[in-house]
This record gives structure tokens, C-alpha cells and sequence, in this order.
């Protein structure tokens, strides 16, 4: 049986030097995922009547360890829902809206705020936290791996941690670090560990460096995140690095930010892609957080196909009956609507088969 070696990065979990994997988790069942967290959340819901088996599998959907919470608050990111978020309420959501499955993930800004070091033990809190909700909630939830980035060494060791250890999902990986995309050649150790392992790669948008509060007030903040999610992409596709690591399977958030309507900018990137700019774009797959309008809609499934659709909800912002019901009234086939809920990312992740 593999051995796991504890952290001390997080105080809050207290095992000995050395214990299997079956006691590891024992250990973080026992802790209680939601026993340090305030009680309360509050987002939008949707009117909606919840199947009688859940089935849908929800590929974002945030989480905040404790010490994220602390982060988060004492940099007034004004991201609320983060702060009060609950393990409970999550599964309410859930459990009223038809979701089996959740993969959860850190939001922006991530964990990294100057220091590595503590950007490391964040980062093992925030992992080590997610496997304990796991612990507690048997095929609810998994887990995408937050990672120290842009401390590259750091981002190594905690892929294998997360992956070889804690048994994760994928990796969670922001769009943008310190002002460099993911095709910046920084990132090069990190795609080549990516892609040796076949890793799938959720990517969440950051409020870039250039650009943050560009309209009074953070007005802008959302069109950023868009806007981060496609210099990101066009990061790859014109540094070539989807083509020399075909094997990483990335995801990317809300419904891939602006690339649907700007393809004809990415054209040039086609120069370094030897299958071409729209066979890359089509290999990836797209959530549908805050991409289930009906103005969204037509030019996302106009370039991404049915298959590479994933259900994704953005909570603890919006509730998954928000989204179901925006999908819902697009008019998709039954056939299609099934698939972007859920058998497509039964594809990617098929641990979750028993899950409803």
C-alpha cells in the first residue's frame, strides 16, 4: 500500500509521520470539511425542480479552504460568496438543482501573493482540505489540484502530491501569472508534466495585471476574466505548445471566454499549429459557466461541438438552476442536452459512473 506522508503545512490536520492512505482519509473524514467555516451563503436561486436522481456533473464549481477565506478577506477581493461559502450549502444547491457531482476548484486569485513559500502551504491546505470534502461526501465531489504557480518548482511538487497522493482529478491552473500566459516558456516544465501524464487541465480566468479596475469600481471585472481566458488560449495556439503537448486535455472556463468571436484574430496562430487553428480549438473542451445565454450560445456551438461541452455552473455565483434552465431553453436535442450535463465529462472523468 502507498505511503502518504502528512503535511505541516496545514496545522489542522495532525497525523503521524508516516500512515497509509486508508487512514489518511479516515483521518480527514474525521475532521468534518465544514466545522471551521461560517454557516451562511447566499446566491441567486433559480425556480427548478430537481430530477429524482441527480445526474449532472458540475466541472466548476468553487470551494474556499480556511485559509483561502483569510486570503481572500484581508484583500478585500470583494468576492463574498467565496468568503461565506459552506460545504452544506454547496450540497444544497446541488441536491435542489439535479447535480450528482461536483469538481471543485480555487477561484482567482489563486494562492500565490508574492511569497512562495506561503503560497506552498496555502496550496497543500487548500488540496488537503478538498480530499477531506471528498472524504466526507463519497462521489459528490472531486477535485481539481491548486497549485503555488508562478513558483514553478512548488507547482511540480504539488501536481505530484495531488495526483499521486490525494488521488485528483486534474489540475486547476489560472489563466494568467504575474503577467505571463500559459504559453509564456516559463510554463514549459509544467506542460511537459502536464502532458507526460495525460493530465486534464481546468483553467479559471484571473483579473490580468494590465487590466484590473479599467472601469470605476471593478465595473469591468467580468469582461477581464473573459478577456484573460482568450489571451491565455491565444497564448498556446500561437506558442505552438497545444501542438507540442497534444495530450493535455484542457477545459476552459466560461464557454472559452471571447474566442468564439474572434476567430479570425487567431488565424495567424495556424502557422504554428500543424492541424490547424480550428481542429486545436475543436480538441478542447468549453464549460458553460456564465456561457448559457442565447446570445452566447449560437457562435459557442457554432465552433465547439456538442461533445466537447461540459456542464459547469461558476457556484458559489450562480446557481446550477440558473444554468440548467438557460441550457434547457436553448433548444438543445435531448440527446445533446444529456451529453453537455453530463455523459461528456463521464468521458474525461469516468470515476464518476456510480455516482447517480
Amino acid at each position: 500500500m502507498k505511503k502518504i506522508i502528512s503535511s505541516e503545512c496545514n496545522p489542522g490536520l495532525r497525523y503521524p509521520r508516516q500512515v497509509t492512505r486508508r487512514q489518511f482519509i479516515a483521518g480527514l473524514a474525521s475532521l468534518g470539511a465544514g466545522a471551521t467555516l461560517p454557516r451562511s451563503l447566499s446566491w441567486a436561486q433559480e425556480p427548478h425542480v430537481a430530477p429524482a436522481t441527480p445526474f449532472r456533473i458540475d466541472v466548476h464549481h468553487h470551494f474556499s479552504s480556511p485559509g483561502f477565506i483569510a486570503e481572500i478577506s484581508s484583500r478585500n477581493t470583494g468576492q463574498l460568496p467565496l468568503q461565506e461559502w459552506t460545504p452544506t450549502k454547496s450540497l444544497e444547491d446541488m441536491d435542489r438543482n439535479g447535480v450528482a457531482t461536483s469538481i471543485v476548484s480555487v477561484s482567482e486569485p489563486s494562492v500565490w501573493f508574492g511569497d512562495d513559500a506561503a503560497a506552498r502551504r496555502l496550496a497543500r491546505e487548500c488540496n488537503e482540505y478538498a480530499a477531506r470534502l471528498m472524504a466526507d461526501h463519497p462521489r459528490r465531489f472531486g477535485l481539481f489540484v491548486t497549485v503555488p504557480l508562478p513558483d514553478i518548482e512548488g507547482c511540480l511538487r504539488e501536481i505530484e502530491y495531488g495526483l499521486d497522493t490525494l488521488h485528483a482529478d486534474g489540475i486547476c491552473l489560472m489563466s494568467s501569472y504575474q503577467g505571463k500566459y500559459q504559453g509564456d516558456p516559463m510554463f514549459v516544465p509544467v506542460m511537459e508534466e502536464l502532458n507526460r501524464r495525460k493530465a486534464i487541465v481546468f483553467t479559471h480566468p484571473s483579473r490580468a495585471q494590465c487590466c484590473v479596475n479599467l472601469l470605476p469600481g471593478g465595473a469591468g471585472n467580468g469582461i477581464e476574466l473573459s478577456n484573460d481566458t482568450t489571451r491565455t488560449i491565444a497564448s498556446l495556439l500561437f506558442a505552438g505548445t497545444v501542438a507540442r503537448f497534444p495530450d493535455i486535455r484542457f477545459i476552459w472556463s466560461h464557454g472559452g471566454g471571447t474566442v468564439p468571436y474572434l476567430i479570425g484574430r487567431l488565424a495567424g496562430a495556424a502557422r504554428q499549429l500543424p492541424n490547424g487553428l480550428i481542429y486545436e480549438l475543436r480538441k478542447f473542451y468549453y464549460d458553460t459557466a456564465q456561457a448559457f445565454s442565447p446570445y452566447t450560445l449560437p457562435s459557442f456551438t457554432k465552433l465547439v461541438p456538442a461533445s466537447h461541452i461540459l456542464f459547469g455552473t461558476d457556484s458559489p455565483f450562480v446557481s446550477a438552476g440558473t444554468v440548467a434552465k438557460g441550457l434547457s431553453d436553448y433548444g438543445f436535442s435531448a440527446g445533446d442536452l444529456r451529453s453537455i450535463e453530463r455523459d461528456n465529462s463521464l468521458s474525461l472523468f469516468p470515476r464518476f459512473k456510480e455516482a447517480a
